[in-house]
């Protein structure tokens, strides 16, 4: 009895000991798989293109409205643009299909690019018309006028002075303000930024400012003034009115040489007989 138990405790000493030598490799061993753990690479995080502030439906779009966003793996739709797959730069000049809000991904349901079926359809807002005016290298502010851009209409003409007798006279008018401009050219975008000097400039006009279009197309020669973006509060405009709510302005050539002279200034007088008296008038 006295042997069994013996061998008992043996057996129970060793068992602790092999116990206590496997608890110490174990922890001997767990810095070296915390160390390894830390120096595997984490997995690539994926990035999303997504609207930096939101976007309106129409709205002719520039790298700077986009911005990349770190994006749940399983949360990502198949028709998200992933970094990588394609840069914010080339979306540059496509036109949001459909409002989009700010830190919404980007979706090619969402979008349309230049040249495809419906683009010059989902550029114009509700109501509005697409009508292109010639431009040329001076007309067309030397190629610094892109899609997007706003800018207001000039002609340049001949007066006539009645009765054919007067002098002729140059004068320069604004017949549209604030007019947004939808393409350069045959190109909708403007992808390199760099200046195009263009034949035509395609407008966003109300059918009424068509009308205008038309018709001072064919009594002079258009120019296009840019508009700076920080419009001032007072510079607002009536869509069908041919020069919005601003003061409308003309400027005669008399104006701008004193050589020149005013119009009816050079006109003759006109003697008025009564009773057999004369009177010049």
């Amino acid at each position: 009895m006295r042997g069994r138990t013996l061998i008992l405790f043996v057996v129970a000493l060793t068992l602790a000991g092999g116990t206590a030598m496997l608890v110490r490799s174990f922890l001997a061993q767990r810095p070296d798989a915390e160390a390894e753990a830390l120096a595997r690479p984490a997995p690539p995080q994926k990035h999303v293109l997504v609207a930096r502030d939101a976007i309106t439906r129409g709205q002719i779009l520039k790298p700077q409205e986009f911005s990349w966003q770190v994006w749940p793996e399983g949360g990502i739709d198949k028709n998200y643009i992933l970094s990588g797959t394609r840069t914010a730069e080339s979306f540059a000049g496509w036109v949001a299909r459909d409002p989009i809000a700010a830190g919404e991904p980007i979706s090619d349901a969402k979008i349309v690019s230049p040249g495809s079926r419906g683009f010059l359809a989902a550029v114009l807002r509700p109501g509005m018309r697409a009508i292109s005016v010639p431009i040329n290298a001076t007309s067309g502010i030397s190629g610094f006028v892109f899609p997007g851009d706003q800018v207001d209409l000039m002609i340049t003409h001949q007066l006539t002075g009645a009765g054919g007798n007067e002098a002729q006279h140059k004068a320069a008018e604004t017949v549209l303000q604030d007019v947004r401009v939808i393409g350069i050219d045959q190109k909708l975008d403007s992808k390199t930024g760099e200046p195009l000097v263009a034949h035509t400039a395609t407008l966003e006009v109300t059918p009424k400012q068509t009308e205008i279009i038309a018709v001072a197309a064919e009594i002079g020669k258009l120019s296009l003034s840019l508009r700076s973006l920080a419009a001032a509060s007072n510079e607002k405009s009536t869509a069908d009115s041919p020069a919005g709510d601003e003061k409308a302005t003309f400027t005669m050539d008399s104006e701008v040489s004193q050589l020149l002279p005013k119009p009816g200034a050079g006109a003759e007088g006109v003697t008025i007989l009564r009773g057999g008296a004369g009177k010049s008038g």
